[in-house]
């Protein structure tokens, strides 16, 4: 599945859109997190925990919109735009959102 943000991929040629698919994922963060998190951002440098936390989402959601476009017959996805939101009562929660437009694509040849 190729995974693009731009509107075409070089090389290939659209031959059908199959709608927008989109991906999402909620994840919580943990209270040792958090305090962890505060330390790191006092003394300085980067928040190790919180950044894996967030490759995870950004990844099952990526993973999840593919899943999505090959469940429509789509081969490619482009477009894809990859949104964050704190959600939750005290913005305890992040939501990875990654969509875009499935689509099928061939290479210049005209093979898919």
């Amino acid at each position: 599945m190729i995974v693009t943000t731009t509107p075409s991929i070089e090389g290939h040629a659209i031959r059908d859109y199959r709608g927008i698919v989109i991906g999402e994922v909620i994840v919580g963060a943990n209270l040792f997190r958090d305090l962890f998190a505060s330390i790191t951002d006092i003394v300085g440098g980067r928040s190790g925990k919180y950044e894996n936390v967030l490759k995870r989402a950004r990844d099952e959601a990526l993973a999840e919109m593919e899943a999505e476009a090959a469940k429509v017959g789509a081969n490619a996805v482009v477009g894809v735009d990859l949104d964050y939101e704190v959600v939750g009562d005290k913005g305890s929660m992040l939501m990875v959102s990654a969509s875009g437009t499935a689509v099928v694509v061939t290479d210049n040849q005209g093979i898919a």
